[in-house]
Parts: structure tokens; sequence; C-alpha cells
């Protein structure tokens, strides 16, 4: 195979699975892992691709990229509703308490489901999100508080020093949060510091904290990380982590719900 048929084949692995692993790309393609490098670089000085530990990702899947709330909505949506459904059993049945929704598009298919699965007298949701407490309200959820800051267009989220004061004085029974990237090293994160900020509240008020996190997110590092693994409870995904991060996930002592 000649280097130019090398290099669009790593670019359409690229579109179709956003990461390219070295040692993967060598096997492929029957080459040497130094050409798989070398090829990697050529194509990362042309724009297509930048080069991480052991690989490479898409050009625009650096550690401040972040889709906007539309993008996100079309993304893996029967995986969202799946681990939705599988987290919701964590506040158990005839549950009755207070729950914090973090913002984003699984925590929405969690709020989506929510009154479906409760008695919406019986649960008093939290949510800095805009997104999720217009919802909720549309749907005639009574019992719901909304926290107040300056709401971030990308992600319909309320942020800043007054929500993460807000949230300090709260003490929810379970937090439902989400993440842009999950790693075994780094722990869980997402591009923007003052949506980490809220999320590290969030962490710090609830008694519990159950993190949605889709297979996709794995092995991911966003620039802001908001929680180390033991500081999490739960995580629910729709496939099983493998290699390092599901070393560090039981050693961090984190249950894995597949749903």
């Amino acid at each position: 195979m000649y280097a130019t048929e090398r290099r669009q084949f790593i670019e359409r692995v690229l579109v179709d699975e956003q990461r390219v692993a070295v040692a993967d790309l060598a096997t492929r393609l029957g080459v040497t892992t130094e050409t798989v490098r070398r090829d990697l670089a050529t194509l990362e000085q042309a724009g297509a691709l930048r080069r991480v530990h052991g690989g490479a990702v898409a050009a625009d899947r650096g550690s401040v990229a972040e889709a906007d709330l539309r993008e996100r909505l079309n993304r893996a949506g029967a995986a969202k509703h799946a681990i939705a459904a599988r987290a919701l059993d964590a506040l158990g049945r005839g549950f009755t308490g207070s729950v914090l929704l973090d913002a984003g598009t699984t925590t929405g298919a969690v709020a989506d489901q929510l009154p479906g699965r409760f008695a919406p007298a019986a649960v008093h949701v939290v949510t800095h999100s805009v997104v999720l407490a217009a919802g909720l309200t549309a749907a005639g959820f009574p019992a719901l508080t909304t926290i107040g800051g300056r709401v971030r267009g990308v992600t319909g989220a309320a942020v800043g020093a007054g929500t993460v004061a807000a949230i300090d004085a709260l003490r929810p029974d379970v937090a439902f949060l989400g993440a842009n990237g999950l790693s075994a090293t780094f722990g869980a994160s997402t591009p923007d510091p003052e949506e980490a900020d809220v999320k590290r509240a969030i962490i710090r008020a609830a008694r519990r904290v159950v993190l949605l996190a889709d297979a996709s997110k794995f092995g991911e590092e966003s620039l802001q990380r908001f929680a180390r693994l033991d500081e999490l409870d739960v995580l629910v995904t729709d496939r099983a982590p493998g290699g390092a991060l599901a070393g560090a996930l039981r050693d961090a002592d984190v249950e894995v719900w597949i749903a």
C-alpha cells in the first residue's frame, strides 16, 4: 500500500472512530509502528489530525473542544436513553428525596424519564440547567428548584460564583453528572473552567455521585478535571470499560453499571 493510500485509510478511520492508535493501525495496515508515526506526523502537519500519546484524534477534538447543545442532542441518542434509564435505578423503588441534575444531554434524558418513573411530588429536583428546568416545568413537574447564574449558550448551564455558592449550600441525596472525558489517570473532565467549578461543587454537595458517560468518553481528557475517580460512587455507561480505566475504576471502588 502506498503512503497516500495509508494516509487516506487513516483519515477514514478517524472519521468513523474519532481516534486511532499507532499499534492498531500498524496491524491493520501491515506496516511498522515507525511508518504509522511518520504518516501521523505528515497528516498532523496538513491539519488533518492531532497527535496524542499512543495515537491521534480528530483535529477538532482538542482539550478545549466542545460541541454545542444542538449537536450533542443528535449524538448517541439510544445510548443516552438507556444510560438514563439504568441511572434512575440509583434512586431505588419508592424513592423520596432530592436529586441534583447537572447540565447535559444525558442528564437531560434522566430528566425526561424521571416523571414517568417516580411520583413527581416525591422527588425534589435541583438543576442549574435552564434547558432541563424548562423541560421539567413543561412536563408539569411540581418540585423543582432552579439555580441561577450566567448561562453558557453552548450548554445551557448556569455558571459563576453565585451558582457555586448556591450549590455549596445544598445537600442533595443523589447527583447525576455528565462528562466530556473519563480516563484512568486524569479522572472526569470537561473543557470549560466555570462548568468544572460547578461540577466540583455538585460533587462536594451530594451524598451520592452518579456519573453518566457513554463509551466514547473513555480515554478522553478535556482541559479541566472536575473529579478524581475516587470521588465518584457509580459510573453508568453503555459498554464496560477496559484496560487501564477498568483497573483504575476498580481500585477507586467505583461501581460500574452497564445500560
